[in-house]
């Protein structure tokens, strides 16, 4: 440590101005403080955080609020029906402008016996052995001459402590630069992202004022497949829908009443494969209205450095959906996904049973220009049209004895998309804040696949907003064996005192 501080100190570091760092006293600093907030980032690791369980959350929410008053903030709790969000607050002297950062501290809920090690929540460094198998390495050596490749394996590595973290080593490199950013500092933390952020517009609404600023920055997500330096300038929305079918009042002997009690399972199926043709595009009339891609738009998605057949590999997928020209250009569309499917019993546990109902959880992915209601009336339609009559819950006898085809049909609107221009003053900062870490542009992505609560912000508060996204996209987020690369943890809290440093 004494040698590194030497170096820091050697080439400069130890300078008031942040105009004068270099990409050489970046890589330098954040080496310093990720190897510093290891251990805080352990700590953190190791709370549990399933959205679902209150009690655990009430840690991480008191663990944040500790952590951002020792680095001089406020912090205040905005309450809501559940769990608060938190919003920790420092001002800069002469600061003309507030930025607002957005961190996700909630993360999914963990099968244990599905992790290759003790528990998803001790966090593991792993290295690959020579036949690429993960092996387990004492965490204590991130204290000397770590390994860019090594893996910190733990649930919300990546989605999103990891990122968190990575900001609060970045304040502290900032106070060990004896300086400050020219702009005032908010951080709202979110701890039900995961479920939705069910309370998230009602609560920036609720709090308006607490939450003014002139532009937001979310400090989460992965990079570009290539792993390379990345912002994103927007980000789909998403609304779900539960669709039940119903056969006979219970389960039946498939030996006795096949071919005679309509089997719910695939009924759902044949209304499911309705929606959508061999092509995967959605057949419903009018569910890509109003999306249009300019050639100009066309040509900033082509600009993406993706390659296609390296994206089928990965994916283990011999052809692709026909919704868009490229990858990029599929997802600038709604979606229509079956994220999952429920009747009886498979495997071991398979029975000989006509099921009585069968159940689908369908996600919608949103984009600008997409109406979350107007999709879901569109949904609801075809339903109805191939002849399904509808049940609040379970139907009741009459309804059984009346109606051939029943179904209940439930949905609800999590948060919608939001896309803010490459050239907005947003846009531009950032962009000069990565080419001082990197000495290069950042690969920009108009609007990224994946859904954040994000658009309540940018409506409510009228503010642009951009993501920084900085983890390895192997991160196996949301799946067993989460993880972080340890090099994308370090360059996070370089890439995180950069924009700190640039001016606004």
């Amino acid at each position: 440590m004494k040698k590194l501080l030497f170096v820091l100190c050697s080439i400069g570091w130890c300078t008031t101005s942040a105009q004068k760092l270099t990409i050489e006293k970046l890589d330098a600093l954040a080496d310093v403080h990720a190897r510093n907030s290891f251990a805080e980032l352990y700590e953190l690791l190791s709370l549990p955080n399933d959205a679902h369980m209150p009690g655990d959350i009430e840690k991480n929410v008191r663990w944040c609020e500790s952590a951002f008053a020792k680095r001089g903030f406020t912090t205040k709790r905005l309450n809501t029906s559940t769990v608060p969000l938190l919003l920790a607050e420092r001002k800069s002297r002469q600061a003309k402008k507030t930025v607002l950062v957005y961190l996700q501290i909630d993360g999914q809920p963990v099968k244990a016996s599905q992790w290759e090690q003790e528990s998803p929540w001790k966090p593991t460094l792993k290295t690959k052995d020579a036949q690429g198998n993960w092996k387990e390495i004492p965490y204590e050596k991130l204290n000397g001459s770590y390994e860019r490749d090594w893996r910190i394996f733990a649930r919300s590595t990546a989605d999103a402590k990891g990122p968190a973290a990575a900001f609060l080593a970045a304040l502290d490199a900032l106070k060990a630069l004896k300086t400050e950013s020219n702009f005032n500092l908010k951080v709202i933390m979110d701890f039900e992202e995961e479920l939705g952020s069910p309370h998230l517009p009602n609560a920036v609404t609720e709090y308006k004022s607490d939450l003014a600023a002139d532009m937001l920055i979310i400090f989460d997500g992965p990079q570009h497949i290539r792993n390379e330096p990345t912002l994103s300038f927007g980000a789909r929305g998403i609304c779900d829908i539960t669709l039940t079918t119903f056969g006979p009042r219970v389960p039946q002997h498939s030996g006795h009443y096949g071919n005679y009690a309509p089997n719910p399972a695939l009924r759902l199926s044949q209304l499911l494969a309705s929606m959508k043709d061999d092509d995967g595009r959605v057949t419903i009339p009018g569910f890509y209205d109003g999306v249009v891609l300019s050639d100009d738009e066309k040509k900033i998605l082509a600009r993406v450095p993706d390659n296609e057949d390296e994206i089928k590999q990965k994916l283990g997928i011999a052809t692709t959906d026909k919704v868009g020209n490229s990858y990029q250009e599929s997802i600038q569309y709604p979606s229509l996904n079956i994220r999952g499917l429920d009747a009886l019993f498979v495997g071991e546990e398979a029975r000989t049973l006509i099921p009585a109902k069968a159940v689908a959880e369908l996600d919608l992915r949103l984009v600008p220009g997409s109406d979350p209601v107007r999709l879901i009336n569109l949904v609801r339609n075809h339903v109805k049209a191939q002849g399904y009559y509808f049940v609040k819950t379970e139907p009741t006898d009459e309804e059984r004895q009346q109606y051939p085809k029943i179904a209940s049909f439930n949905a609800a609107v999590s948060y919608e998309a939001f896309q803010t221009p490459f050239d907005s003053e947003c846009g531009v900062w950032l962009s000069k804040a990565m080419v001082k870490a990197y000495g290069k542009e950042p690969i920009k992505i108009r609007m990224a696949g994946g859904s954040i609560p994000i658009s309540p912000f940018v409506v409510t508060l009228n503010i642009p907003a951009v993501a920084v996204p900085t983890v390895n996209p192997d991160n196996n987020q949301h799946a067993e064996n989460e993880n972080i690369r340890v090099g994308n943890y370090v360059d996070a809290v370089k890439t995180f005192l950069a924009i700190l440093t640039e001016k606004l």
